[in-house]
Order: structure tokens, then sequence, then C-alpha cells
């Protein structure tokens, strides 16, 4: 379960100047864990370390390729790091590779992204996800979790062709959104990634669902929340 919102001093005021609440897709609105969890019984005792093995190495590669200047579609390295996460867990029964990259295709979204996306909207506010996953990717998880109608735009990697925290990532949003870095709240769960959009300019939301310690303390966040709806 989620913990609930945490506000900060300095939430109060976060939308305030906003034209655009721009979301990173997994881990943010998407459950990555939920693929995993989805065939916990079939995995067996393994399958909390499988998802965090799976993710890290899915991250891993981006980061490596974005440094060699090198770009794959970011499904082809989720399909590697399940790769490398099965063959780290020889216990798991790799007949199940199938039915969990069908899962992560399909990957369950929040409880909260909903209702908070639409009063988002509601309030005249731009809608958008900013994220490493690829176009058709991404599209699919949008329209599986029913996330289509409470988003102005679904921006993805594929146009920079390099991978976040490069400032190349971020600047997608200013130039298909139209706006400047002040217009923008950025929202990740990611630490690494709130520092990224912080260093570009934005500002930035900490969407700290699971306690952890603070990092990057010279790339601070604006404010820090528990959940989504922290932001309303």
């Amino acid at each position: 379960m989620p913990e609930r919102p945490v506000r900060n001093a300095m939430t109060q005021d976060l939308l305030a100047g906003v034209k655009a609440v721009v979301f990173d897709a997994y881990g943010t609105l998407f459950d990555v864990n939920a693929a995993v969890q989805r065939y916990a019984a079939l995995v067996g005792p393994d399958a909390d370390h499988l998802s965090e093995v799976w993710r890290n190495k899915q991250l891993e590669y981006s980061w490596t390729l974005s440094l060699m200047g090198r770009y794959a579609a970011f499904w082809d390295l989720t399909v590697r790091a399940l790769d490398h996460a099965l063959a780290l867990h020889p216990g798991v029964d790799p007949a199940l590779r199938e039915r969990l990259l069908d899962a992560y295709r399909d990957l369950d979204a929040y409880p909260e992204v909903p209702g908070v996306l639409a009063a988002l909207q509601k309030r005249g506010l731009r809608t958008a996800v900013l994220t490493n996953g690829n176009a058709a990717m991404v599209d699919r998880a949008v329209a599986s979790a029913g996330l289509a109608d409470h988003l102005d735009a679904v921006l993805s990697m594929d146009d920079a062709q390099v991978f976040k925290t490069h400032p190349d990532a971020y600047r997608i949003a200013l130039t298909r959104l139209a706006v400047g870095e002040a217009d923008v709240l950025f929202c990740s769960s990611n630490r690494w990634d709130v520092a990224g959009a912080n260093a570009f300019g934005f500002r930035t939301a900490w969407v700290n669902r699971r306690g952890l310690p603070d990092e990057y303390a010279d790339l601070a966040p604006t404010a820090v929340i528990g959940a989504l709806d922290g932001l309303l």
C-alpha cells in the first residue's frame, strides 16, 4: 500500500504559476513491480529480488547507452533486463518470461493517478508524460491503464534519442508543449530523475512513495510528497 501524501512547507504554492504538470511514467504513474507481483506465487521466493534486478538493469542499460552516445528502444532494454534477472535466478521457471513481459506492457497505475490527472486538467493545467519509454511501449501502458483522456501529451525519448537525465530528454517537453522551464512542474518517484529535471530548470516534486532518504542535496526538489494526490 502506498503511503499517504506527505507535504513539506513548499507544497502549498507548488502549482502557482505552473502551466503544465509533467510526469515520469515508470515508477511514478505505473507500478514497476506490478508485473512480477501479478505472478509472485509462480515466481516464488525470489519475486521481490527478481523485480528489483529487472528494474535496476533496465535503468543501468539506459544510462550506459546514453554515455556511449547510443540509443535503443526502452522496451528492448526492458527485455534484456528481464533476461538478465532470470539468468541470475535459475530457480524461477523461464517459461514465465512471456507472461512477465505481457504484464509489463500493461502495468497497473497507482490508484490515485486518474483522479489527480483529472483534477489538474479541471484546474486548467496541461498534463503530460515524459518518459524513457519508447512511443509504442508507453502508448500501450497509457491506454491499458485508461489514462489517455487525462493526458494532453505523451512524450517519449524517441524524439531525443537519449535517455534521462540528459538535458535533451527534458527539452522535449518545452518543444512539444510550447512552454518555458519555469512553466513546468515535473513529478517523478525517481530521485535521480528529479535531480536531472532540477538541473534542467524545472520546478520539481519528488514522489517519495517508499519514504527513502534524500540524495543529491545540491539538486533539491521543490517539494516532497508521498503520493501524487499530495499535489492537490
